[in-house]
């Protein structure tokens, strides 16, 4: 793991003086972890890889020293080609990194494109004909530019990947394969992942020289501020239940996960008949309805969303107060990072799961062992249903938690493969719908034994054996004005 100094200013990396405007105008002043880890390595031009997740500022960790490089070599990109080519899993999360860039490069006259699918390509042709300085591409629409000679790569100098994880769980890594063969051997190389399972560690060690490793925030941590509750209820009841949620708790803005896309559209037909408006966002709507309700829900016209795991991957919207899993997911990392789209920022947020039957409950204890905490639980199935579960113990107090332990590997999106991608990875333990015991290793703390969890100094991410966690102090300053892009 690498070891730098924390700086503890935006002042304090000697950012030229037109980020540095940018970013006082931004109200930017103290760098986030993981962006007080990358920027001084990436700045002196070495690889790295790190492991951070959604909310933790990664975007500004390299589009910042991305930007300063530029600056120090100011050449005019060649025609149909790029000097930065950043790749991400998704529309949503594509736009959001380009207007970042666009935001930080706003004093420096910054030439940029974006290609992603759902949108004309002939205009996206047209948007790199003079040549640009950064490309913010999904990998299918990069490849169709390339193959149909609209985009050159032999002129790219830095290659970014974020959420490479995602981009294997939507099974892109083919074709980010394919992309990497054709660019320069000679490039820098930022390689940014939630998680880093056994696929993910191949890819970045076939891509990267001599990386210098960051991590902030190990996956099974959940954050202190989020108050996270089960409520058991019978499988028939939970859209009214959903909905009351809704109309009782303090909603400024709420996220709620569905499974599948056609649960998503459900959950919004039912909210609307109890007079909820929502609005959905997954693979099926096209990319103008999506902007439009990303749009609409960060301004607070909807304040309740519906999305899917892949879809909401995108997601970069702050006063999210409340999450609600419709859905537990089967996948335990996925729960964390679900819930980790609220309490942003220093704000407080509630997470809420609603549990259905024998295989939602042996998700929750996958959960439980990978967070290391028995989540308060409410039980409102009718009394004939309830014995269709085991009931773990009680627990009627919201509980805070605190720092969790080791992570198992892989997490994986929810949404069901479409044509051409990756198969679903199954709950582990198979496909039955018996729930798994905990090991003697792996038993979750009860949220009565209050206190942190055992965060691990000594962790390291399992299966992967050239990277390993840095872990953080649990009594960290907060810090306020950060870039969360």
């Amino acid at each position: 793991m690498e070891r730098t100094p924390l700086l503890t200013s935006f002042q304090d990396f000697g950012l030229a003086d037109p980020i540095s405007r940018a970013l006082k105008e931004e109200n930017y002043h103290t760098p986030t972890p993981i962006q007080a880890q990358t920027i001084p390595i990436a700045l002196t031009g070495r690889d790295v890889v790190g492991i951070a997740q959604t909310g933790t500022g990664k975007t500004a960790a390299f589009a910042l020293p991305i930007l300063h490089r530029i600056l120090e070599n100011r050449i005019r990109p060649q025609p149909k080609s790029c000097r930065v080519l950043v790749l991400s899993p998704t529309r949503e999360l594509s736009g959001q990194i380009l207007d970042s860039f666009n935001a930080y490069g706003r004093h420096i006259r910054l030439t940029s494109a974006l290609a992603i699918g759902g949108v004309p390509m002939g205009r996206q042709v047209r948007s790199v004909m003079q040549g640009v300085e950064v490309m913010v591409a999904t990998p299918g629409r990069l490849l169709d530019l390339v193959q149909s000679n609209g985009l050159k790569l032999n002129q790219v100098e830095f290659l970014v990947l974020d959420e490479a994880d995602r981009m294997l769980d939507m099974g892109f890594i083919n074709d980010i394969r394919k992309v990497v063969a054709k660019l320069p051997i000679k490039r820098q190389t930022l390689f940014f992942s939630a998680t880093m399972p056994k696929d993910i560690a191949e890819l970045a060690e076939s891509m990267l020289r001599d990386p210098a490793r960051v991590a902030v925030t190990p996956v099974a941590s959940t954050a202190d501020r989020i108050a996270q509750r089960i409520i058991q209820v019978d499988f028939a009841a939970k859209p009214a239940v959903l909905a009351q949620l809704l109309k009782q708790e303090a909603v400024d803005r709420a996220l709620v996960f569905t499974r599948t896309k056609h649960g998503a559209d459900k959950v919004v037909k039912v909210l609307a008949k109890a007079g909820i408006e929502a609005n959905a966002i997954h693979g099926n709507k096209s990319q103008n309805h999506r902007e439009r309700v990303l749009a609409a829900f960060r301004s607070g016209e909807i304040r309740t969303l519906v999305a899917t795991d892949i879809a909401a991957r995108g997601i970069d919207v702050d006063g999210i107060s409340h999450v609600v899993n419709f859905d537990l997911p089967n996948v335990p990392e996925t729960y964390v990072h679900r819930i980790g789209r609220t309490a942003r920022a220093g704000a407080e947020g509630v997470a809420i799961s609603l549990i259905a039957g024998a295989e939602e409950m042996g998700y929750l204890r996958d959960i439980e062992r990978l967070i290391r905490i028995a989540l308060p639980r409410e039980d409102r199935r009718t009394p004939g249903s309830r014995d269709a579960a085991p009931a773990a113990p009680h627990h009627s107090a919201q509980h805070r938690n605190g720092r969790s332990a080791p992570r198992a590997h892989g997490g994986r999106s929810n949404e069901p493969a479409q044509a051409g991608k990756g198969p679903r990875r199954r709950r582990r333990g198979g496909g039955n719908n018996a729930p798994s015991q905990p090991s003697r290793h792996e038993q979750p703390r009860s949220a009565q034994q209050g206190g942190k969890g055992q965060a691990g100094h000594s962790e390291g991410i399992q299966g992967v054996a050239f990277l390993h966690r840095e872990s953080r102090p649990n009594n960290q300053p907060n810090r306020s004005h950060r870039p969360q892009r």
